[in-house]
């Protein structure tokens, strides 16, 4: 059996032969196998010959790295080990971990070890020579002016205009979510539901061909705007989510001794993600239509939520965020606005799921 994990001759020599496989289902990206090497319980992970691969293997085996850095300063791992690598067959086997289902609270332990993965990123950059090249982990790139104008071309037609001022703000956003973050994370691309595997020590991400390095407000925000990238898009309590941000700061100020992303920042992060019509198809779509302009004619369903849902729980979400203290208050105002309008003109939207699948 252990020959339908096609293993190289190098990593059998490190790791030894492998016995117990079993193929898992994953992504059509990629091929995963759960094996013993040496006694050792693995994961093994092949990225399958598909444009863009070799850029995903290199990501997912830098940020494995570089993140591993941390539980070595620690001893809290946020990430499982990485225990052998193959660039050439873009194969990675990864230590096994014990995960179980996660509680009801989940996101305090979820928002916990988030942080403790972006504050994986080194202060200096120049510190990422020799362990994790810098060339392997692309910059985040935020929202771009065309989003904004699509965004804005669906308030119109929803009845809601842009109030004088709010695409102002939203341009001066744009800038400000493109320039050069104070302090780079090392950012998961993708921290989702199923991407969190809880153990009894915490959490640990896995599958990082998205990561990059930017700013961590850009992935903070995931749990007050739903999920973004997620096909599982949920809404948090009130009090978890309040517990679960209070986490997040507290987490990263004991690691970066730096000050956590403000509500400002939170802000300007939601409203990024709002404006993103891609965050509404699952990857393989991203980049092939305009989403904002397609769901004004039909609605439809990506895991547990449709668009229309996802796109009124973020109009609600900056409604609430962006007001006097950020510099977004007109937008915040036009938000409320539009998701009262959009309520009525979507009246199935309901509210996102609070559980996750």
């Amino acid at each position: 059996m252990w020959s339908s994990l096609p293993l190289g001759e190098r990593l059998r020599a490190e790791l030894g032969r492998p016995r117990k496989v079993r193929r898992l289902v994953s992504s059509p990206r990629s091929r995963v196998w759960r094996a013993e090497l040496s006694g050792a319980q693995v994961v093994v992970k092949q990225l399958v010959d598909s444009p863009g691969a070799d850029d995903r293997f290199a990501r997912e085996a830098a940020a494995l790295g570089l993140a591993a850095r941390r539980a070595g300063r620690t001893g809290r791992p946020v990430v499982p080990a990485l225990l052998g690598a193959d660039p050439a067959a873009r194969m990675l086997v990864l230590e096994r971990v014990a995960d179980r289902t996660p509680g009801p609270d989940w996101q305090v332990d979820y928002a916990t070890a988030l942080a403790g993965l972006h504050a994986s990123a080194p202060a200096d950059l120049d510190d990422l020579a020799g362990t994790a090249p810098a060339t392997d982990i692309p910059a985040w790139t935020g929202p771009t002016g065309r989003d904004l104008g699509c965004f804005l071309a669906l308030a119109r037609t929803l009845d809601v205009p842009a109030p004088p001022g709010a695409r102002a703000e939203a341009e001066a956003l744009l800038a400000r979510l493109s320039a050069v973050p104070v302090r780079h994370a090392l950012l998961h691309g993708d921290p989702c539901p199923g991407n969190d595997l809880h153990t009894a020590d915490g959490v640990r991400f896995v599958d990082f061909e998205q990561s990059s390095l930017g700013p961590g407000a850009a992935e903070f925000a995931y749990l007050r705007i739903g999920f973004p990238t997620c096909w599982c898009s949920t809404a948090a309590p009130a009090a978890v989510l309040a517990e679960a941000e209070a986490a997040y700061r507290a987490a990263w100020r004991a690691a970066t001794g730096t000050a956590a992303p403000t509500p400002a920042d939170l802000a300007d992060a939601c409203v990024g993600w709002l404006l993103r019509g891609d965050a509404l198809v699952p990857k393989a779509q991203r980049g092939t239509a305009d989403q904002l302009a397609r769901m004004q004619h039909a609605d439809w369903t990506w895991g547990n939520a449709t668009a229309r849902r996802r796109v009124l729980h973020r109009l609600r979400a900056v409604a609430a965020l962006a007001d006097a203290d950020t510099a977004l208050p007109v937008f915040g105002r036009f938000c409320a606005t539009l998701a009262t309008r959009a309520r009525i003109a979507w009246p199935t939207a309901g509210p996102l799921p609070s559980e996750r699948p």
